[in-house]
């Protein structure tokens, strides 16, 4: 009888143990798994640091920015800006870039070519998203647009159809033969577009005269030096330039020279057609990217960089008015009145 008790004892001594054994295994498990769960999502509340380099203060790229902010504001990220503009100083440009690198953001947001260059060259670790950018793989910011590689992605400012489609309209619509433009020669946005230009012009049978410049004050003298020489003007998504488009404005109007721009919001300041995009739009899909590396769901190179959608022709009115061109239904443009 007491061997039976003892043998009992042990039994329910064993199978408590075995138990206690089971029950802390679980909670280890369950530990565990919630923080696999949790791996590589936001922590809650955390306030993200995110630095904004700008080449310049123009429409288009201030919408871009204005995108951007608005995407991750919709995404309702906690985000202090560290926001800082070149203005078109190459200097500032890569002191603002070590700048922020220095502040130990968290995200680097660079709009323009210059500002995405300069960013990349002081950093190798802080994740950058670029917008406003015509040749990223030209300008060795991306390896190529499908897999960018290294700690760089974004949105690019042309549309693959934007130049020929211009072109088009110039030799087909407008009757040039002709065709004059400024840009800066220091910009590899502008030579990259240029030497597209060149080549369709070419193809066309409409030359292409050229006015290079190398800062926004050598813009409306530039365009001067145009006139009788060119029937048309076209000017590219030049940062230099289209900061004092104005001036470029002023003179084809005086001298009644239609001038096709490559951004809609140039269309919008006075120029008489564009066949683009929104910049805000660029700017936002570039910010919708930030979110994504924020929150821990990719890197850089895990985000294939992006065209803008959505391209159309815009044809401001007044400006057609003034030079006595009539818009055809066939061109299926939008107009800016």
């Amino acid at each position: 009888m007491k061997n039976s008790s003892k043998r009992l004892s042990f039994l329910l001594l064993g199978l408590v143990l075995l138990l206690a054994a089971c029950g802390g295994g679980s909670e280890t498990s369950s530990s565990e798994s919630a923080g696999d769960a949790s791996t590589g999502a936001t922590e809650e509340g955390k306030t993200f640091k995110v630095g904004i380099t700008q080449i310049v203060e123009h429409p288009s790229l201030d919408a871009a920015t204005e995108g951007f902010k608005a995407a991750l504001e919709e995404a309702g990220l906690n985000v202090e800006f560290v926001e800082e503009n070149a203005q078109n100083d190459q200097s500032m440009n890569m002191t603002i870039a070590q700048n922020l690198v220095n502040e130990g953001v968290d995200l680097i947001f660079a709009n323009s070519t210059p500002s995405a260059q300069a960013v990349k060259g002081a950093t190798s670790d802080i994740p950058i998203i670029f917008t406003s950018v015509t040749d990223a793989v030209g300008s060795e910011l991306i390896d190529s647009m499908e897999a960018p590689g290294g700690n760089v992605t974004g949105t690019i400012d042309l549309h693959p159809d934007t130049i020929a489609n211009t072109v088009a309209f110039l030799k087909d619509q407008l009757g040039a033969k002709k065709v004059g433009t400024v840009y800066n020669t220091g910009e590899q946005n502008s030579v990259s577009q240029i030497e597209q230009i060149k080549g369709l012009l070419d193809e066309a049978g409409v030359e292409l005269v050229e006015a290079p410049v190398s800062t926004s004050a050598e813009v409306k003298q530039a365009t001067e030096s145009l006139i009788g020489k060119v029937d048309s003007l076209y000017i590219i998504t030049d940062n230099t330039v289209v900061s004092a488009l104005e001036s470029v404005i002023d003179v084809a109007n005086a001298n009644q020279l239609p001038l096709m721009v490559g951004e809609l919001d140039s269309v919008e300041r006075g120029g008489l057609a564009a066949y683009g995009f929104e910049y805000y739009d660029i700017g936002f899909e570039a910010g919708e990217m930030a979110v994504k590396i924020l929150n821990g769901e990719a890197t850089p190179s895990d985000i294939p960089a992006a065209y803008p959608a959505n391209l159309k022709l815009l044809i401001n009115k007044g400006t057609a008015e003034g030079l006595g061109l009539e818009i055809q239904d066939s061109w299926n443009a939008e107009i800016y009145e």
